[in-house]
């Protein structure tokens, strides 16, 4: 029976996740069977309210390659277009969890391993990570959302030579062109890095965090700003700010 990469989900704490990839072989990839174990997760976290931080790593060398080119070698158009709406379906509620996600990239992301990268909030890679969208080398485009996120991310000219030449790059290079937020040496220094951006994101209130999420993801910044005004934590989070204390979700009373 073929090994396939299962997402499994790992409590942190009350506040924090983390999302493992896992392959018995150590040889993470990106498969519908993948995707299918990933939603399963993303619709569970999307029910737990607490939940205010999350982290995708993986288990193995590498990070998460791109999809089974052997089972994709078989498709007919529609099982083709099948396969692109179910990767978009599933990107998609990971960008739009309410919680901040982060990718802790140790090794190779390539194709839907950038691709699912590139739907959280934040990257933080190991400087011998290599990234990118190798898809045209094969024949193909890329097929979950790699030609809509990346442009947002990097330049339009880098999105278009990244994509065209099917080019991976060295984290270096995908930080200096805004594909990664972060590099570290190694994989043990990823952890310290993503609990202090953590801790960061802890003096914010959190549902203003989710707002503003939302606005980035949809553009439209006016209604996320009036909802502000029906909640308690920003009455709160003002009040504190006047009465020069904590506000209550940093030192709760």
């Amino acid at each position: 029976m073929a090994e396939h990469t299962q997402a499994v989900l790992e409590p942190v704490s009350a506040e924090r996740a983390d999302i493992i990839f896992r392959t018995e072989n150590g040889l993470n990839v990106a498969s519908v069977e993948f995707l299918r174990s990933l939603e399963v997760v993303l619709d569970q976290l999307a029910e737990q309210e607490a939940v205010r931080y999350l982290c995708l790593r993986a288990e193995g060398k590498v990070y998460l390659a791109g999809a089974n080119i052997k089972a994709m070698a078989g498709y007919n158009p529609n099982e083709a277009r099948a396969m692109a709406e179910f990767g978009h379906r599933v990107l998609n509620k990971l960008e739009q969890l309410p919680a901040i996600t982060v990718a802790a990239i140790h090794g190779v992301a390539l194709g839907g391993g950038c691709e699912l990268a590139m739907a959280c909030d934040f990257r933080y890679a190991v400087k011998s990570v290599t990234i990118g969208q190798p898809e045209v080398l094969l024949g193909l485009i890329p097929g979950w959302g790699g030609t809509i996120r990346l442009p947002k991310l990097v330049p339009l000219g880098w999105a278009r030579k990244l994509i065209y030449t099917g080019e991976a790059i060295k984290a270096d290079l995908a930080q200096q062109i805004g594909l990664v937020d972060e590099i570290v040496n190694s994989a043990e220094d990823l952890e310290p890095l993503i609990r202090s951006l953590f801790s960061k994101l802890a003096k914010a209130g959190p549902a203003a965090i989710n707002g503003a999420k939302t606005a980035l993801l949809t553009d439209n910044e006016i209604p996320q700003f009036a909802e502000c005004f029906t909640r308690k934590e920003a009455k709160e989070g003002m009040k504190a700010f006047l009465e020069k204390r904590p506000a209550p979700w940093i030192n709760p009373e």
